[in-house]
């Protein structure tokens, strides 16, 4: 039976995402494809905006085998611990490739530059530093570097692209066995805002904001069981997950820690914790105070990384402990089909990481400890008794069928 891997965050589940599994399946002759799939929050510091158990039934209804979890710890971070975390997952399931979706389309581009920069390591990081010592964020020095040391056939500006390298790069590192392959992205972009008129593949961003402001006729653009499940939490549940609806925690959270706290959050340097206490203090909203901290070096993507963090209360402490080996330390299943029932049954014996559909297996796991965590933090905005409802799910829930 051969396993493809895919990456994803489902948020929500969409037409895209639906070609990509299609796709994925039509290319690799795959007879299971299993998703790796980010819990609560996402890899750029925002809430999902339906829990990973609605997220994972759309994932089953779009054509997906087996959906397992992505921790918190991998998936809201840089684009390299993002990667190493889920092809670790994916490698350890015996995975023969993985499948991601990119703006370039053409494989060979991503496995050249991946190689250059694992042979080139040294010289690249030197260059990453000396361009973030004038004040450039990391993306942009780690982009600059890159085009320093002979790179020139893959624009990594594209957020696909970036990650997709960042995939080829741990399959290498990690000396997996997988071979990667990409499929081009069509029509819509991930930043895109609007929705296409003439088009049914709108991107997630833009269906999200959609649903934000009260529309829910994004019908053309989801699949009909994505429609329907968007549709029966927030009857059930009165809610998105959006940081507006956070933002009150947050602004409690700031206002009550002291710089010194602030300082001990993952992903807080250069006392930028100052620079939060101030804003805070005078914002409305999230997306004020984001335009008030935002600079050069400090992009929007890792602004929300750092609150979330914040939200969450995961410290640099914590984060280095999970974080120590680059790799997942269990597998949490989170949805399977019959054929993702019958690869889990053929291959728990072998794996190296334990399988879990408990969590009480794992309470003491330092990954597990983070995605607990998390996961209080993101019900937080239920009211009761639908939060203690919904926590009693994070913690009971067997595996979706």
């Amino acid at each position: 039976m051969k396993a493809v891997g895919i990456v994803v965050e489902y948020n929500p589940f969409h037409n895209g995402h639906l070609y990509h599994v299609q796709q994925t399946r039509k290319k690799t002759k795959a007879d299971c494809i299993i998703a790796v799939m980010s819990s609560s929050f996402t890899q750029r510091g925002e809430p999902a905006i339906v829990p990973k158990w609605e997220r994972a039934r759309m994932a089953l209804a779009g054509g997906v085998d087996l959906v397992v979890e992505l921790p918190y710890p991998f998936a809201v971070q840089t684009a390299e611990s993002f990667a190493h975390g889920a092809i670790s997952i994916l490698d350890a399931l015996f995975c023969e490739q993985l499948c991601f979706g990119s703006e370039h389309g053409n494989i060979d581009a991503f496995i050249e530059i991946a190689q250059l920069l694992t042979n080139e390591k040294e010289q690249h990081d030197e260059k990453v530093k000396h361009y973030m010592k004038q004040g450039m964020s990391y993306a942009k020095a780690y982009a600059l570097a890159l085009n320093d040391i002979g790179h020139d056939i893959l624009d990594i500006s594209q957020p696909n692209n970036i990650l997709g390298l960042h995939y080829v790069k741990a399959i290498i590192e990690q000396q997996s066995k997988m071979t990667p392959e990409t499929i081009q992205r069509t029509v819509a972009h991930y930043h895109d805002k609007t929705l296409p008129v003439n088009e049914s593949i709108a991107s997630a961003t833009s269906i999200r904001r959609f649903l934000q402001s009260n529309h829910d006729d994004v019908v053309r653009y989801v699949p009909k069981t994505t429609y329907d499940t968007l549709q029966t939490y927030r009857h059930t549940y009165t809610t998105w997950h959006d940081w507006e609806t956070y933002f009150p925690l947050l602004k409690y959270r700031l206002l009550t820690m002291e710089p010194d706290d602030i300082r001990y959050i993952a992903e807080v340097e250069e006392g930028i914790e100052h620079r939060l206490k101030k804003a805070v203090a005078h914002a409305t909203s999230f997306h004020d105070f984001l335009s008030a901290i935002k600079t050069k070096r400090y992009t929007w993507t890792r602004l929300q990384r750092i609150c979330t963090h914040i939200l969450t209360n995961v410290t640099k402490k914590e984060m280095a402990k999970a974080l120590k080996n680059k790799r997942a330390t269990y597998i949490r299943l989170l949805a399977m089909n019959e054929i993702g029932r019958a690869y889990v049954r053929k291959v728990k014996k072998q794996t190296t990481l334990p399988i879990v559909t408990n969590v009480k297996h794992i309470q003491n796991d330092a990954v597990y400890h983070i995605e607990k965590k998390a996961a209080q933090a993101y019900m937080c905005i239920l009211p009761e008794p639908l939060r203690t409802e919904a926590l009693q799910r994070e913690y009971a829930t067997p595996p979706l069928r």
